[in-house]
């Protein structure tokens, strides 16, 4: 069992950046991919980026080309670095874990394929 604790969240301007962690425990944390979902209100969870014990990253569309998820396997620390953050950008950011992810299986997508879960850590962007 691996236990995720967020934190980094907060409330910041359109086009502005954030960088939200987070800390895993346990030993099953080696092998593992870890992901960062996000939920905003009244609207599903939906997935936002991922990266594999080894490093390779998956991004959402609407991820790729501002965020960068990243991992620091020494510390057992997960990151995601946000860059110019839109009203749209607003949710509650999870951190999750699953066995693996590969570039041929989509099931990434699928929140309910990622069967370890932070609490979450709010972000605000306010326009």
């Amino acid at each position: 069992q691996v236990q995720l604790v967020e934190s980094g969240g907060g409330l910041v301007q359109a086009g502005g950046s954030l960088k939200v962690s987070c800390a895993a425990s346990g030993r099953t944390f080696s092998g593992y991919a870890m992901g960062w979902l996000r939920q905003a209100p009244g609207k599903e969870r939906m997935f936002v980026a991922a990266v594999t014990w080894g490093g390779t990253t998956y991004y959402a569309d609407a991820a790729k080309d501002r965020f960068t998820i990243s991992r620091d396997n020494a510390k057992n620390t997960v990151y995601l670095q946000m860059n110019s953050l839109k009203p749209e950008d607003t949710a509650v950011y999870y951190c999750a874990a699953r066995n693996s992810v590969s570039r041929y299986d989509h099931s990434r997508y699928d929140p309910e394929a990622w069967p370890s879960w932070g609490q979450g850590t709010q972000v605000t962007v306010s326009s």
